[in-house]
Order: C-alpha cells, then sequence, then structure tokens
C-alpha cells in the first residue's frame, strides 16, 4: 500500500440512474459560448469560431435537490447543458470515432458568479473565481449510451419558480459533441471519467435564495434544484 503524507482525497463519482454503480469523474472541460443565441446575449459574435473551453474541478460536480448561494457575489447565474461522459480517450481522436469513446449523458448546470466573472474578463484573467467554486455543478444521474443514444436534437429548457428561462434545442450547438471530443483531444488526452459540459442556450440569469430550478433534456433527463 502506498504510504501517503496525508489521507488521500475521495474519488469524486456520479450516480446512474437505475443502478447501485457509480460513474468516477477524473477531469471537468466546459465549452463556452456553444449556442448563438447565448453567444449574442453575452456580447460575441455567434459565427462559428474556433471553440473554447474552461476547466471545472472535479469536487465542484454536486449531487442533490439543493444548490448553496456561494460567498462574494451578488449575482449568480444558472446556465443549464447537457452533460457528456466518456468511458475512453486518447489524442487525435478523429470526429467519425469521437461517439465511440462516450459512455453515458446526464444534464447538469454550469452556475456562474457572473459578476466575479465579469471582473475577471475586463482585467484579462481566468474565470475559476467565477466558474469553479464549490457545488457549482449540480448534475443529475448519468444514464448510459445503451438507454438514451447519442442525443443530438431535443428540447433543453430551465424553469425558475415555473416560469421557462432557458429554452433551446440540442440542434443548435454550434460544436457538436463528436466535434467537441476531437477538439478538446487535439489539445489534452482524454480518458475515461472525463465529463464534458457542452454548453448552454439563451435566457441565462441571476438566482436568488428559495428558487427553484428545473431543467429537461429530451430523451436525457431531469435535474431539480434549490436554492440555498
Amino acid at each position: 500500500m502506498p504510504n501517503y503524507a496525508i489521507n488521500p482525497p475521495p474519488v469524486v463519482t456520479l450516480p446512474i440512474e437505475g443502478s447501485d454503480a457509480e460513474f468516477p469523474v477524473r477531469r471537468v472541460y466546459c465549452i463556452g459560448r456553444n449556442y448563438a443565441a447565448h453567444a449574442i446575449e453575452m456580447g460575441h459574435d455567434p459565427d462559428r469560431e474556433p471553440p473554447f473551453f474552461f476547466q471545472k474541478n472535479p469536487n465542484n460536480l454536486a449531487v442533490g435537490d439543493s444548490f448553496p448561494y456561494p460567498p462574494k457575489s451578488e449575482d449568480v447565474h444558472h446556465e443549464i447543458e447537457m452533460v457528456v461522459a466518456l468511458k475512453s480517450g486518447g489524442v487525435n481522436i478523429p470526429v467519425d470515432a469521437a461517439l465511440d469513446h462516450v459512455w453515458g449523458y446526464g444534464v447538469g448546470l454550469d452556475m456562474t458568479r457572473r459578476d466575479l466573472q465579469g471582473e475577471a474578463k475586463k482585467m484579462g484573467r481566468p474565470w475559476e473565481i467565477g466558474k469553479a467554486f464549490e457545488a457549482s455543478a449540480p448534475v443529475s444521474a448519468l444514464r448510459p449510451v445503451s438507454e438514451v443514444g447519442h442525443p443530438a436534437s431535443g428540447l433543453v429548457e430551465l424553469k425558475v419558480n415555473g416560469e421557462a428561462k432557458q429554452t433551446g434545442d440540442l440542434n443548435q450547438m454550434i460544436w457538436k459533441v463528436p466535434e467537441m471530443i476531437s477538439y478538446l483531444s487535439d489539445y489534452f488526452e482524454l480518458a475515461a471519467g472525463d465529463v464534458i459540459m457542452t454548453g448552454t442556450p439563451s435566457g441565462v440569469g441571476a438566482v436568488v435564495k428559495g428558487d427553484v430550478m428545473e431543467c429537461h433534456v429530451a430523451g436525457v433527463g431531469d435535474l431539480k434544484v434549490t436554492v440555498a
């Protein structure tokens, strides 16, 4: 047995729908501005420019029915996303082979301290302070490809207190799932346990304590979270 200087941190896992098995998480990649309407609302040109990614930490993923409002922010936004979980990886993965590496899919929220992210953007600094805080990525149980296939179209919707705030379709993604996997593999060695958050449609907005967020991705699942 290894002689660790301190107790090693626990492995971060996500639940699997209908199973007592768990999916271990290695890395979390998030694509930015992957829906044209969202790119516009954030003040950017929606033309198909090269994709860009940022990362959350695996232990930013949160399972449960509550989202703790984070400190040092007064403008926390919801961003619904489809989540992709990989069973294998590699480098320079061709687009036409990329889906072979997918284990399954889920529904997630890329919660964002928008005020802190905005300050970081103005100063040309990384986004982690706005994106990679504790419990910043609530995620549903995953469902395997054997159950859901590879969803490429279908409703993506987020409601706050019963009112629709974000509505889009998976077919509106500028960069599709196989392209994201292929592109990432040109810059990183992907591996089993990697998770990709695939971008959010327009309509992002602030939440306050007590708000209930209901998320739905057609063919994938649902996620309901209360701001605590």
